[in-house]
């Protein structure tokens, strides 16, 4: 059987106390950030996630983190307003609503796309990037998606 990653175990130990509190993990990274390695959890609820209970789940698992054995900072925090999606379910989570999509090579000089997400099947998805037309990106083709929001004040249409 194979060793299961930092981040695996983090998630793995702190599923009892998301249910518990009725959160939902967007996700968990182990990163190394200068000379320091970073556990960071990102936790959301319906009706969205505040400051208190991501201190009160920080409290909560750093009790439970003690099979992690090295070195880290633990930080927990809401998955944000332009949550990038790493998981399939995020996919399906967020059908419907606007992305960003950035790719690794571009196409026809273009790296960087925003349209709503209509399908999603087998790491392939649809973005509708205007009325007319339809996009098929393959997500090990993107550098990152993530939930497209325009601060603009204008109309997004």
């Amino acid at each position: 059987m194979a060793k299961k990653n930092t981040a695996a175990v983090a998630e793995e130990l702190a599923q009892p106390i998301l249910e518990e509190m009725g959160l939902l993990l967007w996700d968990v990274v182990y990163e190394k950030e200068g000379s320091g390695w970073y556990l960071r959890y990102y936790v959301d609820r319906e009706g969205g996630i505040d400051i208190n209970s991501c201190e009160a789940f920080s409290r909560a698992v750093e009790k439970v983190l003690d099979p992690i054995e090295s070195s880290y900072t633990l930080e927990v925090s809401s998955p944000g307003i332009e949550r990038q999606l790493t998981r399939d379910w995020h996919f399906e989570y967020l059908m419907g609503q606007p992305l960003f999509v950035r790719l690794i090579r571009p196409v026809e000089g273009v790296r960087d796309f925003t349209g709503t997400l209509t399908d999603y099947r087998d790491g392939t998805m649809t973005l509708l990037l205007d009325e007319e037309t339809e996009m098929n990106v393959e997500r090990s083709e993107t550098a990152f998606v993530r939930l497209y929001n325009d601060f603009s004040g204008g109309d997004s249409k």
